[in-house]
């Protein structure tokens, strides 16, 4: 319906607002934290087509598993089955992860897409909701958001398997922060931080070998006065 369309528009781009607000002002924004110079974050336009039901076929048992991360380590999720959705005429499955204890029932789902290292971010995007009792969702991804390691290096953040590669381009959410440092794939993020934290060690200058020590006799001046 043309009303709740509308709405559901104005509220993806009021949250868009807010968020830019909390990146440009908060003390838990990755921006003001690590005092990265903010620009407002970039968007491709709200598009309803990428809007769709979708449903969560669960695994029987929740598997452990590993996602590389930035620092070229592994982020232990569980994984609790595929988010089964068509788009583009075919049927997509993406790996729906738990992040465990502390979030509920939250959960996350990290993809790329044809637009990845392109005009979205190259490692991949997110996307989270609550579970729900029926397995039915309401997937929007026009909320596609990035980690925030795509804005600093100061945070380490799960890539997306293999199995989350769409064959699509998902052009809905959150664009790359800087289009000029927009790394390719997971292992282009991980080789440029490598390179980045190396030439900052090159930058810093060798400390100094400290001189010896000579005993040294106690003067006037180097006494403490006193007043008679």
């Amino acid at each position: 319906m043309p009303g709740i369309e509308s709405e559901w528009r104005k509220a993806i781009e009021e949250e868009r607002a807010l968020k830019d607000e909390f990146m440009a002002r908060h003390t838990e924004s990755p921006f003001v934290a690590e005092r990265v110079p903010f620009n407002p974050l970039n968007y491709f336009p709200v598009d309803a087509k990428y809007r769709l039901p979708a449903r969560l076929e669960r695994r029987a048992t929740p598997e452990e598993a590993f996602l590389r991360t930035n620092r070229d380590g592994s982020a232990v999720m569980r994984y609790l089955g595929d988010l089964v959705f068509s788009l583009e005429g075919h049927r997509h499955r993406l790996r729906v992860y738990h992040a465990g204890e502390g979030v509920g029932t939250s959960v996350f789902v990290p993809f790329r897409d044809r637009t990845s290292g392109k005009e979205s971010y190259g490692p991949g995007r997110y996307l989270v909701f609550t579970l729900t009792e029926d397995d039915r969702y309401d997937l929007d991804f026009n909320a596609a958001f990035n980690p925030y390691c795509a804005y600093t290096d100061a945070y380490e953040c799960g890539f997306p398997p293999a199995e989350n590669d769409l064959p699509i381009a998902i052009r809905a959410g959150e664009k790359a922060w800087l289009k000029d440092a927009n790394p390719s794939s997971p292992s282009g993020a991980i080789l440029e931080m490598t390179r980045r934290q190396l030439a900052a060690r090159a930058r810093k200058p060798a400390p100094k070998t400290p001189a010896k020590a000579r005993p040294r006799r106690a003067t006037t001046a180097g006494r403490r006065r006193t007043r008679s």
